[in-house]
């Protein structure tokens, strides 16, 4: 089957350009890139974008799917659903379910249910540690032959620096790549907000910034004891940039993430107690948020993701300091993602090289690019489309997103896998 996608403005995040023309897709993959006007045969399937951004699906890294264990706050259908809705193509998926994936065994159940579930590609990722206990490693190398892409226990520092260092060496002999949560773990425990004046006034218990940087320290010290390949899952203030820097100037292989609300969002939004902004990492001070939009911008900070985290009402209707931390974000990366855009933070090609290229790019997978012979995993969009959110409208089991009643720019028309229609706006 041949599909051509006429009067595109397509993004091409592996070079930097946005280009109008023609797509050309031939069965399950990018057949032809074709200049604007190009004839095409007359019997042929087309679909005429008109003039709206054709770019490659976005690869979200990250992605809490609550199976097994809680399908009451997300199942790989909805998640798949809510996906395909927010052109995501590609779900990343974590290990910190009930119980966690830290076995061959779960990890083929995982994969199994997703495949016959979720509309969208899904890859996981395995626990480092056994139960995430962050006592003793998992069985890394079984895990990657049963279709683990990384290794991660997620939100739980590992506190023994010996027994990291030991998963690092043994996953650095693997070529696995190791994703860690840096932070310094007693100074943080039971945070809930950034320290500052605005945290003392609303009597929020907090954290310094200085201990995500002290976290990525001790972590980059055992990088370069290792040789590990190895990635922030979020890098949020503005202390934490010149390590991080300076540890890819000296050549480790290291790279870093941030999540979407951690872009747009900042700890003043926390003024009302409202339980949708508590986050963990907490939602930092403006001076931060523009820090990293900046390293985003030029590279120093390599990955977008929503860090997709649903939960229940029962675990968010509680006084802040007690409610479950997390929002999801599968249906909203894309509009709030172009807030930066609209804002002249950054152009739309560099927006797309962290949200799709750079996160393939790491994980060794096929998508997240707009060339020949690539995965036909395709979003159209209308970047200026506007809209009021409304939680209710969420294809998610939980609707727990900080944007609610938000006006928002970026509506997805269209999401293709392998060149299939998952996903057609109404």
């Amino acid at each position: 089957m041949t599909l051509y996608f006429t009067n595109a403005q397509m993004i091409d995040p592996e070079a930097g350009t946005v280009t109008r023309g023609t797509l050309q897709v031939e069965g399950t993959r990018i057949a032809a890139i074709l200049p604007d006007g190009a004839p095409i045969p007359g019997d042929a399937d087309s679909i005429d974008c008109r003039g709206k951004y054709l770019a490659p699906g976005i690869v979200d890294l990250g992605v809490k799917v609550c199976e097994p264990g809680e399908r009451h706050k997300e199942s790989f259908r909805s998640a798949g659903l809510a996906a395909a809705a927010g052109g995501v193509t590609t779900m990343v998926t974590r290990p910190d379910t009930t119980p966690a994936i830290d076995s061959p065994e779960v990890l083929e159940f995982v994969t199994r249910r997703a495949n016959e579930a979720a509309p969208v590609n899904v890859v996981p990722m395995a626990a480092l540690t056994k139960g995430r206990e962050g006592r003793e490693m998992t069985e890394i190398s079984f895990l990657m032959d049963a279709g683990a892409v990384a290794f991660t226990d997620c939100d739980r520092v590992t506190t023994d620096t010996k027994v990291f260092s030991r998963a690092l060496t043994y996953a650095s002999s693997l070529g696995a790549l190791v994703i860690a949560h840096p932070q310094e773990p007693v100074l943080s425990q039971g945070a809930a907000a950034t320290s500052g004046k605005f945290a003392s006034l609303r009597g929020l218990p907090a954290v310094s910034p200085m201990a995500e940087r002290m976290g990525l320290d001790r972590d980059i010290a055992l990088v370069e004891m290792t040789g590990a390949r190895y990635h922030a899952d979020q890098i949020t203030t503005a202390r934490a940039l010149p390590a991080l820097a300076r540890a890819k100037k000296n050549g480790l292989d290291i790279t870093a993430g941030v999540g979407i609300h951690h872009l747009t969002l900042n700890a003043l939004d926390v003024a009302d107690y409202r339980t949708f902004f508590k986050l963990k990492p907490p939602l930092r001070d403006e001076e931060d948020r523009i820090a990293v939009v900046e390293a985003v911008a030029s590279g120093l900070i390599d990955i977008i993701c929503s860090m997709h985290t649903p939960q229940d009402e029962e675990s968010k209707r509680l006084p802040f300091e007690e409610a479950a931390s997390g929002a999801v974000g599968l249906e909203t990366l894309l509009p709030a993602a172009l807030r930066l855009v609209h804002s002249e933070m950054m152009d739309i090609a560099t927006l797309w090289r962290a949200l799709s290229f750079n996160p393939a790019q790491r994980l060794g997978l096929p998508g997240g690019r707009l060339s020949t012979g690539a995965p036909a995993d395709l979003v159209l969009f209308d970047s200026d489309a506007p809209f009021v959110m409304d939680r209710e409208t969420l294809r998610s089991k939980s609707r727990n997103t900080p944007y609610d009643g938000s006006r928002m720019q970026g509506k997805v028309l269209e999401t293709y896998v392998s060149g299939t229609c998952i996903y057609k706006a109404s």
